[in-house]
């Protein structure tokens, strides 16, 4: 038989109905009986002589991500990406071959990663009676629910039904939920679609217990497999993911990377003559590393990455990792230790500022139980002697997230930083530039986040806080400091509420972001505040248009440490640093990204700083007015714009931008990191 069409399993994304069943029992007879099909079917289509052998052509991506940022909420940025066509053999019973004919692969950022072989290759046979994922070093040798042993470890109960319809047939599916009997062994966890009749295994998606992660720097591991049916006789694989995600084994640290595969396998050519030296050598063998040259692609790398930047099977994934978690029952699934050094950033480590001097900290992170952090930390100002620190006990699902915190701290009076915490360490230092205005808060509040949508949160937050002012106390190596204005303002009790949405594609050349923030506060004075801002990156031409826009507006008695404050670094370039501001502030920027040529440094093998620099000229905009007493800030006195450019290099982790006042003539410059990682540095 020659080019055999899929079907089947493709129905379900064209022509399905579902039906609730009524609540099963773990193990009851019709859900034994159902399994025990689906174990027969695997036993039975081992030595089915009408099928003896297979030829196919895989399709696929291999993504290398990073992740980082307060609770890990943004979209995790393109390291690497790979894209690969395999050949794929198969021969009766469970004999396959897989010969990577064609690899190319590109990088965003610096990376040197190197994949396990099997990550480059569709899984054949589902999996077989034994699991193995990273050659055996991630998972190894997990028994298969539909194993001949699994009914003895397994639990098993009918959940819902999916009716597929085509032309000449209709299919029913049973969705059958999979949970250890005993949740400490190895095992797997997650739902099994079975043919009702046959118990053909349709669609099966998966994680893992605690303890089947072999590398303790395994967060979890999520694998999504697709059947489709052949000549109306075979399951054969049709579509693959899987999500391997991993963070530090030692530090409980907000960032994470992913590696993420997705496959789609072509039409079959069945009962075909596979020669001997087809199947031959390793199980997966052809091309040992990417090649600049050759192979089927009809556009560059970048463009073909842009067009699947957002697989829907990301919702599949995201709604997996629930379902497993839901099975559970509670228990801890990551692979990760449960007590780990904890911080938040690298500022919360040593930090340089005109309050504090050096200041040092530390923190621990402990999994008190599956879904609850407690987040003790500590932090000495050598100049100032004052102990800052907090604790937080945070209770995480898949779909929220609630937070009691208590604690004392210096905090500047932004909403979101200006300049990374290392950077400003730096200029602190070593010129006596310290781009903040301190307030010391001691605070306690109770705050929970949830997840309405894809990419949008809502944060709703009530507690108290005291705010006192601070003096500047350290002395820098070169140069003065400025004095930190007086912000204290006495007791509040505050509410708040946070609505954020964030979009971004795969590889960064597209993204909007948005957020609004409401708060109002009572005790020693009473006032509102609003603020928000928006993000919009869009491709143009060949480059990229980036607006941003924000601001804000308090009432009467805003706080001064609850003012707006603008000018300089991170704001308006060219204008004094943090000259303007008040009750109310707005500041808009616009640019235009384009890439050009640059020299590439090697790093090593296989990194370098990259071929391209990111030039962006821009112009900027801001207003400020109502000022408060006590504090430097004024107001504008009309538009305050400027004009310049930005520079990326370094594969966008490096940027230095200068911007020119149109008032004054005045010129600001800055040399920072990306700002997509300040919050973490």
């Amino acid at each position: 038989m020659k080019g055999a069409r899929l079907a089947g399993v493709c129905l379900v994304l064209l022509a399905a109905s579902a039906s609730a069943l009524p609540a099963q029992q773990w193990n009851d007879s019709a859900t034994v009986a159902l399994v025990e099909r689906g174990i027969a079917a695997r036993r039975r289509a081992e030595p089915d002589s009408s099928l003896t052998s297979y030829r196919t052509h895989a399709h696929g991506f291999v993504f290398f991500l990073a992740q980082a940022g307060s609770g890990l909420a943004s979209p995790p940025r393109l390291v690497k990406a790979d894209e690969l066509d395999v050949e794929v053999y198969w021969r009766a019973p469970a004999i396959s071959k897989q010969v990577i004919v064609a690899w190319r692969d590109g990088r965003w950022m610096p990376t040197d990663i190197s994949y396990h072989r099997d990550h480059l290759g569709i899984v054949t046979n589902n999996f077989g009676d034994r699991i193995r994922i990273g050659e055996g070093d991630e998972v190894r040798d997990v028994i298969h629910p539909l194993a001949v042993e699994g009914p003895a470890i397994y639990d098993y109960r009918l959940s819902d039904s999916v009716r597929l319809q085509s032309r000449d047939t209709t299919l029913e599916l049973y969705q059958v939920e999979v949970r250890p009997r005993d949740p400490a062994a190895a095992r797997v966890i997650g739902v099994m679609f079975l043919e009702r009749h046959s118990g053909d295994l349709v669609r099966f998606r998966f994680g893992f217990t605690r303890a089947a992660y072999l590398d303790h720097s395994l967060e979890d591991i999520s694998i999504l497999l697709e059947n489709a049916r052949l000549e109306g006789r075979w399951w054969l694989p049709w579509r693959q993911e899987m999500e391997i995600r991993r963070r530090l084994t030692w530090l409980d640290f907000p960032a994470r990377s992913i590696i993420r595969s997705r496959w789609q396998i072509g039409e079959y050519d069945l009962n075909v003559d596979l020669p001997e030296e087809a199947m031959a050598g390793p199980a997966i063998g052809g091309l040992r590393e990417p090649v600049d040259s050759g192979g089927p692609w009809t556009a560059p790398l970048a463009q073909t990455v842009e067009g699947v930047a957002r697989p829907v099977e990301r919702a599949d994934l995201d709604q997996l990792r629930a379902e497993v978690g839901r099975l559970a029952e509670g228990r801890l699934l990551s692979g990760l230790p449960r007590t780990r050094l904890g911080v938040s950033a690298l500022s919360d480590v040593a930090r340089v500022n005109r309050v504090q001097g050096l200041a040092l900290g530390a923190g621990v992170a402990f999994q008190a139980a599956p879904q609850v952090i407690v987040r003790p930390r500590a932090m000495f100002g050598t100049s100032d002697q004052r102990v800052t620190g907090d604790l937080r006990i945070t209770r995480q699902t898949s779909a929220s997230e609630l937070t009691l915190s208590a604690g004392r701290g210096i905090t500047d009076l932004a909403d979101h930083p200006i300049v990374s915490g290392v950077v400003n360490s730096l200029l602190s230092q070593e010129g006596g530039r310290d781009l903040g205005d301190y307030v010391l808060l001691d605070r306690a509040a109770l705050s929970f986040t949830g997840r309405l949508g894809a990419g949008t949160t809502a944060t709703i937050e009530g507690g108290a806080e005291h705010s006192r002012s601070v003096r500047t106390e350290a002395t820098p190596a070169s140069g003065s400091y400025r004095p930190n204005p007086a912000l204290g303002v006495g007791t509040l009790a505050l509410g708040r509420l946070i609505l954020g949405y964030r979009s971004q594609s795969l590889e960064g050349t597209s993204s909007t972001s948005a957020e609004l923030r409401v708060e109002g506060g009572a005790g020693d004075r009473s006032y509102a505040r609003l603020s928000g801002n928006l993000g919009w990156l869009v491709p143009a031409g060949p480059g990229g248009l980036a607006l941003e826009v924000e601001g804000g507006a308090g009432t009467n008695q805003l706080p001064a440490y609850r003012s707006f404050a603008i000018g300089g670094w991170g704001t308006l370039p060219g204008e004094p640093f943090r000259a303007w501001g008040g009750r109310w502030m707005v500041l808009a920027s616009l640019e235009y990204r384009f890439e050009v040529p640059f020299p590439a440094i090697p790093l090593g093998a296989f990194v370098s700083t990259g071929d391209r620099l990111t030039v962006a000229p821009f112009v900027a905009v801001g207003w400020a007015g109502d000022a408060l007493p006590g504090v430097p800030w004024r107001s504008s006195d009309g538009a305050r714009p400027i004009a310049g450019v930005s520079l990326e290099w370094f594969q966008h982790l490096v940027r230095a931008q200068g911007g020119i006042s149109l008032h004054t003539g005045r010129l600001g410059l800055t040399l920072d990191l990306s700002p997509e990682w300040w919050g973490i540095l």
